[in-house]
């Protein structure tokens, strides 16, 4: 077999998971509850987020919060500070893909 399956957990609970973390990419999957945020933190990599359940508020930087529902990808650059948290009433789900791996990105 070439391929190799990630399976990700189906699930309405909160949860952030590591599915892949290799030299050249490193794909988390992430499921919010209302009112659930990740700590504030900066972009170790370059990110592209991937909105496939409700809807996900960022703080970008110094920018106004914006509002992205299911479907959106977003691409935010290295060293981007962010503060993700779902504000809505469902649950948001994300699968967020950081390419090079942040382990690459170390001593940039």
């Amino acid at each position: 077999m070439v391929e190799k399956n990630h399976p990700f957990t189906l699930t309405d609970a909160k949860i952030v998971e590591k599915l892949i973390e290799d030299d050249h990419v490193a794909v988390n999957h992430m499921v919010l509850l209302n009112g659930d945020a990740l700590p504030e933190h900066y972009a170790n990599s370059n990110v592209t987020m991937i909105v496939v359940r409700g809807t996900v508020t960022l703080n970008l930087d110094d920018q106004e919060q914006h509002v992205y529902p299911k479907g959106a990808i977003l691409s935010i650059p290295f060293r981007t500070k962010m503060n993700v948290s779902n504000q809505g009433e469902d649950a948001v789900e994300l699968f967020v893909v950081k390419a090079p791996s942040p382990r690459m990105m170390q001593g940039m």
